[in-house]
């Protein structure tokens, strides 16, 4: 069953008009109201946020809602989705709530709802907070939530400190010094532009950074892992030996070897789990991918005698299956990278420290690490649209009847976090897959009347 707001991660839209701080407001009411039922008294939350201008309108709305419900919201400001995932797993909250719309431009937010355990939020949570936000109360008796009094009412602390302690559970995952190492940081003017540096440098690294002079309205704008040539630039000027770009709120991850050559989610995926047989810790020699990621990818692990188990798009999917399936690790070409013996979701420093460890130990550059992986040729687009179901009509037989005649896959989707079609075309030939892409983007676009 699909949900109304919440897509593949969280409710996302324009700040002010589609996620606005009367959502925020009932969002932390329904979920105030739910937990302490569930607990029989008086329940936590953790609220995180990005750096964006509307964050902090949403980020009091929330705990506007969580207290009145007689819920103690926890509020760690600018920190990371992980991080919020982390302190919710490992401080024993009973949800944990983060505040961002991710690689989005500025102007959109979002709210993304974690359960105890820091993974998604179950579904039938997420249908509880859609009924109240369209203002349906029968699954809550007929009649609108009660309001705590008295003792029963909530509170807001100030949780820097869970924060610091992501921090110092990120520099304990390495076992090795960065020390002589040249490494570049893009932090997407986001949630990691601060906790990076301070990671890399605790670890011995002589860094670089941009994309860490947040002022609200330039997050991802020309910097981060969806504008990789600002940090391509920066390891080339540099003569740096590698280079990290994260998204505005640090879940995703792609990395710049030492050449300048870019590093996405698959080959991050292909040398991890080659780096993690070496050690013996691949459990049944398997990880996870998802229909996007790239047919090469899948190819490689099988010449390394690594099975490739394909799901679904978003990192929930790519969670869900590694638990189903017993997979340590998964991942999506995004750079969203799941290594589960660390966290239950992905997480754009861990990513980093891990490709890290595996350049370390193997005492050999990044470009080397990437030897035995060959990609096959795909293009991919985005087709901007204002009503997704009538742009996808007719497109699945018009995919299918390509596929026949070129000789290639297709996977086309509407997003789940933004308002376009995502289109992509793999095959051997180039030149087929730029046609293919080419004719569906332009029947897309014929079906929205552009």
């Amino acid at each position: 069953m699909s949900n109304k707001y919440f897509g593949t991660d969280g409710f996302r839209g324009e700040a002010g008009v589609t996620v606005t701080a009367l959502h925020a407001y009932r969002v932390g009411r329904v979920l105030g109201w739910y937990y302490s039922k569930k607990t029989g008294g008086k329940c936590r939350a953790v609220i995180g946020k990005d750096t964006r201008l509307s964050s902090y309108m949403l980020e009091y709305s929330l705990a506007s809602g969580l207290t009145s419900s007689g819920c103690d919201a926890y509020i760690m400001h600018v920190t990371t989705t992980p991080s919020v995932s982390f302190v919710t797993r490992c401080d024993g909250f009973d949800c944990g709530i983060m505040v961002s719309a991710s690689h989005n431009p500025y102007y959109d937010n979002g709210i993304k709802l974690l359960n105890d355990k820091g993974e998604k939020m179950d579904d039938e949570v997420i249908r509880l907070v859609e009924s109240y936000l369209d203002g349906d109360f029968a699954p809550f008796g007929g009649q609108d939530l009660p309001f705590a009094r008295g003792k029963d009412i909530g509170r807001t602390v100030d949780y820097i400190s869970g924060r610091n302690r992501y921090t110092g559970h990120l520099i304990s995952l390495s076992t090795c010094s960065y020390k002589g190492l040249r490494i570049g940081l893009d932090g997407a003017n986001g949630s990691a532009f601060a906790i990076a540096r301070n990671v890399f440098n605790a670890l011995g690294a002589k860094t670089y950074v941009i994309g860490d002079t947040p002022d609200g309205t330039n997050v991802n704008s020309g910097v981060g892992s969806t504008n990789i040539n600002a940090l391509k630039d920066l390891v080339l000027s540099q003569s740096l030996d590698i280079g990290f770009a994260f998204d505005g709120d640090a879940d995703r991850c792609i990395a710049v070897d030492g050449g300048g050559n870019v590093v996405t989610g698959d080959e991050i995926v292909y040398l991890s789990a080659l780096y993690l047989k070496s050690r013996g810790e691949l459990a049944g020699n398997k990880i996870v991918c998802t229909s996007m990621s790239n047919g090469g990818l899948i190819k490689s692990l099988e010449n390394a005698d690594i099975t490739a188990v394909i799901c679904g798009v978003g990192d929930k999917a790519v969670c869900d299956t590694m638990a189903k399936t017993g997979a340590v690790l998964g991942g999506e070409r995004s750079g969203h990278v799941v290594f589960s013996k660390y966290e239950s979701t992905g997480d754009g420093l861990v990513t980093a420290i891990m490709v890290m460890e595996a350049v370390v130990e193997s005492k050999r550059p990044l470009s080397e690490l990437l030897k035995g992986y060959k990609s096959f040729p795909q293009i991919c687009a985005d087709v901007p649209v204002l009503d997704k179901t009538a742009a996808m009509c007719g497109i699945a037989e018009l995919a299918a009847s390509l596929e026949k005649k070129l000789a290639l896959r297709t996977v086309v989707r509407p997003s789940g976090t933004e308002r376009v079609i995502r289109v992509m075309a793999e095959g051997e030939s180039e030149e087929n897959c730029a046609l293919a892409c080419k004719l569906i983007t332009s029947a897309i676009s014929e079906n929205c009347g552009n």
